[in-house]
């Protein structure tokens, strides 16, 4: 027969959440992995607190809510609020019991911005790097290195001459005409964001204001073990890479880098050289620095192949992670988020090689 709706709130609730989560779920084994990591991260949260005063969100959950922004590329710190008020998987993940009330928003984000900078988010992101050369996951010979363009939130109307002293236009939204200017960052910042700067990749691509990311992939298993943000430049792809290639460990070790063909230049191949890397560049047509020595090794080409996947990173920051576009002002915040963003991809990534991370169950 035709069972009838007989909804009645219940005034006591006898099931736990863990009872709620599937053994199965991916996020049991995530959530088992993180809990490891914050552990070891103590002293760094100490330093940041005062020893008297109200207690503020416990920075362990204020982390995992962050990880759960990122794997499900919630929009907002006001929407992630309301998921984990509502949602038991998030709660659970988290750590809050059914009973517990959530933070507001506004506290979340205050938390957030106080903690964690880009010193708490490169130790978590080490931790996560630590763990994968633990499991023998990540090479320590054989790297990739690139670059991509970070839209800053910034609009053109807030680029505007350094000098320019003549005051906005009336209004929320006013017009501006800057058509048939000459703007360049020498003479022209913006006033929302002063780290961005107007720059475009590629002839025929579009000037906008943004930040440059720079990532060394590792490539046994594509993992990212460095990441650095920095102004955007026609050298910055090329500096960054001789920065992170210097703080690789085992430096006396001899290892590789590949690269596209914007970084086949003197100055980086001969400071790749002074680092003990030898650069798998991809060689120009003309004018290459890469000579016919290095190119005939099979190594060579096997590195061109690879490094091909540190597209995949990108992508998965850009569409998952919700870094096409940076919600935050300024350089340094931005660094703390890029580097919160790929620590999440290498726990995906570390998942899917064991095979317990199954995106279409998560």
């Amino acid at each position: 027969m035709r069972g009838n709706p007989d909804f009645q709130g219940a005034m006591f609730s006898y099931i736990s959440l863990e009872e709620r989560v599937p053994q199965a779920h991916p996020l049991r084994k995530l959530r088992a992995l993180v809990d490891a990591l914050l552990a070891t991260m103590n002293h760094e949260f100490e330093a940041v607190y005062a020893r008297r005063g109200r207690p503020s969100v416990p920075p362990e959950m204020l982390l995992k809510a962050l990880l759960l922004q990122i794997l499900f590329s919630i929009r907002s710190e006001r929407q992630l609020v309301e998921s984990v008020n509502y949602n038991l998987l998030y709660r659970w993940f988290v750590g809050l019991n059914i009973e517990d009330k959530v933070w507001d928003h506004s506290t979340f984000s205050a938390n957030r911005e106080r903690l964690f900078n880009e010193d708490l988010a490169r130790a978590f992101f080490e931790r996560v790097k630590l763990s994968a050369q633990w499991g023998k996951l990540a090479s320590d010979e054989h790297f990739s290195v690139d670059g991509t363009l970070i839209e800053a939130w910034a609009s053109h109307k807030s680029f505007k001459r350094r000098d320019d002293d003549s005051g906005a236009p009336p209004g929320r939204n006013p017009e501006v005409d800057f058509k048939g200017q000459q703007r360049c960052n020498d003479t022209h910042a913006s006033t929302t964001d002063a780290d961005a700067r107007l720059f475009k990749k590629a002839q025929g691509d579009k000037s906008r204001l943004c930040h440059m990311g720079h990532i060394l992939m590792e490539n046994r298993n594509g993992l990212i073990v460095d990441v650095q943000i920095t102004h955007a430049s026609g050298t910055a792809e090329r500096e960054a890479a001789l920065a992170m290639l210097g703080r690789r460990g085992n430096r006396n070790k001899r290892a590789t880098v590949g690269a596209d063909k914007g970084y086949d230049s003197k100055d980086f191949i001969k400071g790749c050289r002074k680092l003990k890397v030898t650069p798998h560049v991809a060689a120009k047509d003309k004018h290459s620095a890469i000579d016919g020595r290095t190119k005939r090794h099979e190594g060579y080409k096997s590195s061109l192949k690879v490094r091909k996947r540190i597209e995949e990173a990108f992508g998965w920051i850009k569409t998952v992670g919700g870094l096409a576009k940076t919600k935050l002002i300024g350089q340094a915040r931005l660094a703390g988020q890029a580097l919160l963003c790929f620590a999440t991809y290498n726990l995906v990534r570390m998942g899917s090689i064991g095979g317990w991370w199954d995106a279409h169950h998560a």
